[in-house]
């Protein structure tokens, strides 16, 4: 180590700032108007409670962002179902060319016959999940 004070020594931690937050302010609130301050918080998605006092004091823009727990289930339970439409889009395929290989055309034919009239059925559940979906969205989806 250097004696002549070149070396300066490491003193630790952070650097400071050079505008500190020094002044607090504290306020009081009822039961319902802490209530809706803590929806508010809630709803704008910000981490710290200190920065949405100082964003509505200086009336910085809160965005607030609402999850709507049906939809997103309703989506989910969609999504599941086009999975199983597409599932039975392939097991059809595979039907058929299992039918065309292994029976003659006589038994095919009358096979294939069951299997269109569940797959008109199929269809009218689908156009019915459509409109169900069209309606739901326009209900309660806004935009």
């Amino acid at each position: 180590m250097d004696d002549n004070g070149t070396h300066k020594k490491h003193k630790g931690g952070r650097h400071p700032k050079d505008d500190r937050a020094t002044f607090r302010y504290s306020i009081s609130l009822r039961a319902v108007e802490n209530a809706k301050f803590l929806s508010l918080f809630e709803q704008s998605g910000m981490n710290v409670m200190a920065h949405f006092i100082t964003a509505c004091i200086f009336q910085k823009t809160i965005t607030t962002v609402k999850i709507d727990k049906a939809a997103i289930d309703y989506h989910v339970k969609l999504t599941g179902l086009f999975a199983q439409f597409r599932a039975i889009g392939v097991n059809y395929n595979q039907l058929i060319k299992i039918l065309y290989s292994n029976f003659t055309e006589k038994k095919a034919a009358a096979y294939l016959y069951r299997l269109e009239k569940q797959t008109i059925e199929l269809v009218a559940v689908s156009k019915k999940i459509i409109e169900l979906t069209t309606e739901f969205e326009a209900n309660h989806l806004k935009k």
